[in-house]
């Protein structure tokens, strides 16, 4: 009687091993990296991925950058009608470990925040004479002063999303004297709400000074308020990208002689709550500008201004 031949391994159980493989390559402690040549990545494997142009960062990755990824993967066996391992509580376990022994820290999306003393330095590299030095002013102080508007949601605004307010005082203090423009600002759907929330921020004074005279010159009456412009001054019709809006704050950080390095357009947000809790604006207000979920996140800024103002980081 022929003996049986040897099971070969299911797909699945190949596709587990495979997404497993993935973490630990991707989620490694370099120190022990170091010590033992096996931990981690192969030095074959690596090799092989940057020549193929697969892998172009150093590791370890984020333990984000392996979610997102791993979240990739499971999307491309939806779309083949494969079931992949992705749901399965082994390999979360897994990701959840190698992420809290993964020893990198969570970077920040920009290096520094963009606060109100920065925020002047590049608006003053906007002339004003052309439609770009125009259309950069507004795009700045309006995604400031709005809450730190995300790239996403500055790119993505129209004038559809614009509602007239009435005037307020520019001192709270005096309701008779001169008055402000205001503007409220329909963000749609966000990355912590959908569009049917109808979220609304408020921009007020100077931004919307600054909006108004970039649609007037650029003759926007409807569509997207922030658009590209080539080179011989021609305004595009469609709405400028995310990417754009983070080029823009580069670009002007370097007019500014600033490092772009160190400023993204996230840095408009992050700086927002570092400006308000540098001139004392409660938390609950500020966050229902910026339209933060997150009290922690949020206080996270707070919690830096009060050290850098306080006396626990000057004891030595």
């Amino acid at each position: 009687m022929t003996p049986p031949l040897p099971r070969r391994p299911s797909r699945g159980r190949l596709r587990a091993a495979s997404a497993a493989r993935f973490i630990a390559h991707h989620l490694y402690d370099p120190a022990r990296r170091a010590e033992d040549p096996s931990h981690g990545m192969p030095d074959a494997v690596e090799s092989a991925l940057r020549q193929g142009g697969r892998l172009r960062a150093g590791g370890p990755h984020a333990p984000s950058t392996v979610r997102r990824r791993l979240a990739l993967w499971s999307t491309f066996h939806r779309w083949l009608g494969l079931q992949g391992p992705f749901s399965s509580p082994n390999l979360r376990g897994a990701l959840r470990l190698a992420a809290r022994a993964a020893r990198r820290p969570r970077g920040r999306k920009s290096a520094r925040p963009l606060t109100r003393d920065v925020l002047e330095r590049l608006i003053a590299t906007c002339e004003r004479n052309g439609l770009a030095d125009k259309r950069d002013f507004a795009l700045l102080l309006l995604a400031f002063a709005s809450g730190g508007r995300r790239r996403s949601e500055i790119a993505g605004l129209r004038v559809e999303d614009l509602v007239e307010r009435p005037p307020v005082p520019a001192d709270p203090d005096a309701p008779q004297g001169p008055k402000l423009p205001v503007l409220a600002l329909r963000l749609g759907r966000t990355k912590t709400a959908s569009r049917e929330d109808d979220e609304r921020v408020l921009a007020v004074g100077r931004p919307v000074e600054a909006l108004r005279a970039w649609l007037e010159a650029a003759r926007i009456s409807s569509g997207p308020v922030f658009r590209a412009i080539d080179r011989w001054g021609a305004i595009g019709a469609s709405a400028l990208d995310g990417q754009s809006v983070n080029a823009i704050v580069k670009r002007r950080s370097a007019l500014a002689g600033l490092d772009p390095a160190e400023f993204s357009a996230h840095g408009l947000r992050s700086g927002y709550l570092t400006e308000a809790a540098r001139q004392g604006v409660p938390l609950p207000e500020a966050m229902r500008q910026s339209r933060h979920r997150s009290v922690q996140q949020a206080a996270a800024y707070y919690n830096e201004v009060e050290i850098e103002r306080g006396r626990s980081a000057r004891l030595a």
